[in-house]
């Protein structure tokens, strides 16, 4: 590295490179310390409001456990908790081998079509989990298109009938829309761990003659253990706390996310809400807590001297493996078209002529489009204090000197909402945020936070806290490829670290910091089960639109509603792809320089 590398620090130079040096050291300690309160002020506090609601009635009386005995001893209520594991282990089952095949498909063979088929599986991360119930209501729902048989077209023309009925409401129809949630992240995350492979290895197997069969069992998947526990618990985790696609298709077949909705939004018992929340929370952390304790036992997958393996044409694998791909991928597009196509139809199933009735939202409640720009703003102002406060969160707890107890606690912090399902959130922000006082030790301390709710910015603030975890860890990744010679440097030349920051460290992370923004505004335009309780009357949001819509009946004008939603994220998507591409090479050139 040469002096040259550091032209952009062409500031005067400073006296006293010591005091230089622990000014900054001040000054990033004390902006993290910051950072620490300002998440015990939105995670763990509201989290300690939402634990004394379940042991206090209304009054502020202290009741113990008595509202979780009522729990459990409430037949209906307890069965929910059977229910919300059932769904999720079988939906793990299944979206974990599946994801794993496909991302073996996509990493490991030789298939055409590659970046097709990844943008195909990728659709269901665009869409609110509500439009997986809705499409599959159009499909096979009482009316649907396959349980009627085309509306008797096979009968009528062959004189057999087609006509399909799964019994869509219920565990059913979960478990397909939690599959369809669910699959993506599996794909995703195996899809990382199977590119990190060590072409020797495959080598010696092939010189011991082993076979392909053998060579998966005894090195690919070992060599993927981890991505695998990973898939497992996010599946598990995300299927077991969502919340959209149950109060679709769950008919009587309750889960504990519509419970509690039900408890709050129904009966308006916030202290049974605030049980249910807890005894959701109980698995989601273990989980967590099992899935961060089998990362640290992982070593390094690569070694320095590792060969990248390059995947050999292999017809019958590849063969295979295509048309695994494609019937995934035509599953996939009939889904889609299918609740486009129900968005543009006049009068299911009676008139199938097509218009754009449904998207003008006139005689729907939810908002109509002022809903859909509502989430838009609050999508793209999530996007930027989000992108804002965990990158700098990030770069704080990674470069600062010293202080390695704040660090950890910074770190601990950050990764906590990442086992906090939505709805608890939502629910420990109302009991937090709108409550005009507290009362603390018998004195009354008013709330200096009271003012947030029922406004834009606690949307926003929820949603940051919702997805900050993923985005955290996308920031720390970014930050440690950057060598620690850079602050070195710059330390020497008097040059203080916000310099550093602004016109080293962000320009280089650039491509990182815009998929952060993109993973916020993608997640805060489908989410639902974070803000549904949190907006107002005066401030409706697209995905809260949809479920009001399809309470009321409104189907059809929930999937157009919905279908705004993928198209909206799918341009963004577009747009951050265009960007990032000369960005990404002025980065590269920029480290080469």
């Amino acid at each position: 590295m040469t002096d040259a590398t550091f032209d952009a620090f062409a500031l005067p130079r400073r006296h006293g490179l010591a005091e230089q040096i622990d000014w900054d050291r001040w000054l990033m300690t004390g902006l993290l310390l910051i950072g620490c309160l300002w998440m015990l002020a939105v995670v763990i506090f509201p989290l300690g409001v939402l634990f004394s609601k379940s042991v206090f009635d209304s009054q502020g009386a202290f009741i113990g456990l008595a509202n979780f005995q009522r729990y459990f001893h409430t037949p209906s209520l307890a069965r929910s908790l059977t229910n919300s594991l059932f769904v999720s282990v079988v939906t793990t089952l299944v979206s974990v081998p599946l994801g794993l095949a496909y991302a073996y498909a996509l990493t490991r063979s030789c298939i055409p079509g590659k970046g097709f088929f990844r943008g195909i599986a990728l659709l269901p991360l665009f869409a609110p989990t509500l439009l997986y119930g809705i499409f599959l209501v159009y499909l096979f729902g009482k009316k649907g298109l396959i349980t009627t048989g085309l509306f008797g077209f096979w009968e009528r023309t062959l004189g057999v009938s087609l006509a399909v009925d799964i019994g869509l409401y219920g565990p059913v129809g979960i478990i397909i829309s939690e599959i369809l949630f669910t699959f993506p992240q599996a794909m995703l995350i195996l899809a990382v761990a199977l590119s990190l492979a060590d072409a020797r290895l495959y080598e010696a197997a092939a010189s011991l003659c082993a076979s392909q069969l053998r060579t998966f069992f005894t090195v690919t998947l070992p060599g993927i253990k981890y991505g695998l526990i990973s898939a497992v618990f996010v599946c598990f985790i995300s299927a077991f706390t969502d919340f959209g696609a149950p109060k679709v298709v769950g008919g009587n077949y309750n889960v504990l996310a519509t419970d509690i909705y039900k408890q709050v939004i129904g009966q308006q018992d916030f202290g049974m809400g605030a049980t249910v929340s807890i005894i959701l929370l109980v698995p989601t952390v273990l989980a967590f807590l099992l899935d961060r304790f089998c990362q640290r036992r992982q070593t390094a997958a690569i070694a320095a001297k590792a060969v990248p393996y390059r995947p050999q044409p292999t017809a019958g694998r590849d063969g295979v493996l295509l048309a695994f791909c494609s019937a995934i991928a035509v599953g996939m597009i009939v889904l889609f078209s299918t609740a486009l196509f129900a968005s543009l139809v006049k009068v299911w199933p009676y008139n199938l002529g097509m218009d754009l009735s449904h998207y003008n939202f006139r005689n729907t409640g939810g908002g109509g489009l002022t809903a859909f720009w509502n989430s838009v703003r609050m999508s793209a102002y999530t996007a930027l204090a989000g992108t804002a406060v965990t990158f700098l969160g990030a770069y704080l707890i990674e470069k600062v000197p010293g202080a390695r107890g704040l660090r950890q606690a910074g770190y601990f912090l950050a990764t906590i909402p990442l086992a906090l399902p939505g709805l608890v959130i939502g629910l420990s922000y109302i009991f937090f945020f709108n409550a005009p006082a507290w009362q603390v030790l018998g004195w009354r301390v008013p709330n200096p936070f009271h003012f947030l709710y029922g406004t834009m910015a606690i949307l926003v603030l929820c949603n940051i806290v919702h997805f900050s975890t993923v985005s955290f860890l996308t920031a720390t990744t970014a930050l440690k490829q950057l060598d620690r010679e850079f602050e070195s440097v710059s330390q020497s030349m008097s040059v203080p670290f916000y310099v550093t920051l602004t016109r080293v460290t962000i320009p280089v992370c650039l491509p990182a910091i815009l998929e952060i923004a993109l993973y916020f505004f993608v997640n805060a335009m489908a989410t639902v089960s974070g803000v549904i309780f949190l907006y107002s009357a005066d401030l409706q949001l697209a995905s809260v639109a949809v479920a009001n819509m399809d309470d009321a009946g409104d189907v059809a004008s929930a999937a157009a509603m919905s279908v705004l939603i993928v198209v909206a994220n799918i341009l963004v998507r577009f747009g951050y792809g265009v960007v990032t591409k000369g960005f990404r090479t002025r980065a590269q050139a920029w480290l080469a320089a």
